[in-house]
């Protein structure tokens, strides 16, 4: 028989462990954040560190012209800037032996030292409140009204039932149903509606197509239209089946989730930061700079020197105070200066591998990994995670975000790879230029490709289709 003993037991063990430190967590947010969040970032900081302050435009332009002799015996108080060397950050040194902290792909508390104010849009919630506030001016009507708003969904659906908002209010359902009436009315058509079929009939109401075919075939046939059994509707309405493929057609320009334009966040400017122009077109050589021209330029200001340099003012609060306003300040110019240098290394890296792209466009992406542009810079891998993430780029070929020139790659005949996005981008030309009667299959598309040297499986033709959002072959038949 054994014996089992239970006990309490101290003992020393030894384990490595990488602390997540706030100063490392912020270095890593101003990694992440887009030029447009960074402004804001560095705008709260000045406001809240006496030691930091903003080079002004005709200060920077007399620091690059140089200043007279007498200027650089007598400096100003604030006219010293921190040398930059890069040394003291080194975000790289934290991802080694594939570290992955929680907080630094899940955000950071509100009290965080570089709070990240939002871009501030009004919401499609607040747009239709706007709306009520204006159109009724009963008092119990606009609280209802005001919680039907509060009940959208993502997509601006109404996810809660009219029972439920009555019995709330105290009320019956067909007050509900009246104030429900007058929200369907708001912009944008079709939010507020409790399915889809109600959604697209308001949004035909909205143009005037309440008593059309395509108002009929909501109403009556909606099933069968999902399902494209055009023969059964033509049959029912006694209308050929090239008609009901016409009022197919136009109710699919009909948005079936007007709540995309009313996201409770609201909308956000998209602004790049960074730029890739040619310089040369002979040689077709990019160049790659950072749009951050509205970045404030930061220097440390010396007003303090004064205070510090008291023998009785050394050990007191106030100059330790200062002293770690200082040390902060020079730690965040530094921190700014090497993303700087790390988003334009990870840039250049892109355009060597993508120069086909920029030449002649998506159907010449190359297949690219995050680890590829890692190992050609001497990063590691989460690190161009962080700086491609949420960032744009501006191109000769417009604007793209940099997660774009990233992708699997498929084999040729020849040996080579073909990035998936240009893959899809032949799939969407060939079902573009087929025969509508006649669509082809993916078996028929993964032959075509096979003839462009292009080895790819009947399945993956599919899932590329369902990812660009095309039909199968039966759904996209047209009929004469």
């Amino acid at each position: 028989m054994v014996e089992i003993k239970m006990g309490l037991h101290q003992g020393l063990h030894m384990k490595q462990q990488i602390v997540m430190t706030q100063r490392l967590q912020q270095a890593l947010k101003l990694l992440q954040v887009p030029t447009l969040e960074l402004e804001q970032i560095l705008r709260t900081e000045l406001q809240g560190n006496p030691l930091l302050e903003e080079v002004e435009r005709e200060d920077e332009a007399d620091e690059e012209t140089g200043q007279t002799e007498e200027e650089d015996a007598t400096p100003s108080e604030a006219e010293t800037t921190v040398e930059v060397t890069g040394e003291d950050v080194d975000w790289d040194e934290y991802f080694k032996d594939g570290f992955r902290g929680a907080a630094t792909e899940q955000g950071f508390d509100d009290d965080d030292q570089l709070e990240r104010p939002p871009a501030y849009v009004p919401s499609g919630q607040e747009h239709l409140l706007e709306q009520l506030h204006l159109s009724v001016a009963d008092e119990r009507e606009r609280e209802i009204g005001e919680y039907i708003i509060g009940c959208l969904n993502g997509d601006g659906f109404l996810a809660a039932p009219l029972s439920e908002i009555a019995a709330y209010y105290e009320t019956d359902e067909e007050e509900v149903e009246q104030v429900l009436a007058l929200v369907q009315g708001f912009d944008p058509p079709g939010v507020a509606a409790r399915d889809l079929p109600e959604c697209l009939l308001l949004q035909l109401a909205a143009r005037g197509l309440e008593d059309s075919l395509e108002a009929d075939v909501v109403r009556d046939h909606f099933d069968a239209l999902k399902n494209r059994k055009f023969a059964e509707i033509a049959r029912a309405l006694k209308i050929t089946t090239a008609q009901v493929q016409e009022v197919a057609a136009s109710i699919g320009e009909l948005d079936p989730r007007p709540g995309l334009s009313a996201e409770a966040d609201g909308a956000r400017a998209v602004v790049p930061d960074l730029v890739v122009e040619k310089v040369d077109e002979d040689s077709g050589d990019y160049v790659v700079y950072l749009n951050d021209g509205n970045l404030p330029r930061l220097r440390v200001s010396r007003a303090y020197d004064d205070a510090l340099k008291a023998p009785s003012a050394r050990q007191d609060d106030a100059a330790t105070f200062i002293d770690e306003k200082r040390r902060y300040a020079e730690w965040i110019i530094k921190t700014i200066e090497q993303r700087r240098r790390t988003m334009i290394k990870v840039m250049e890296a892109i355009v060597a591998e993508q120069k086909e792209f920029f030449e002649k466009g998506a159907i010449a992406l190359r297949p690219l990994t995050l680890q590829q542009v890692a190992t050609t810079i001497g990063m590691h891998e989460s690190t161009v995670s962080r700086v491609t993430r949420q960032k744009y780029v501006q191109t000769p070929r417009g604007v793209f975000p940099l997660k774009y020139f990233f992708s699997a790659g498929l084999d040729t005949d020849e040996g080579e790879e073909v990035a998936a996005k240009a893959v899809k981008l032949m799939i969407q030309e060939i079902v573009d230029e087929e025969d509508g009667h006649r669509p082809l299959s993916d078996k028929k598309i993964a032959d075509m490709l096979g003839e462009r040297g292009l080895k790819i499986a009947r399945r993956t033709v599919a899932k590329y289709r369902e990812q660009l959002g095309i039909l199968n072959a039966r759904m996209r038949k047209q009929f004469d």
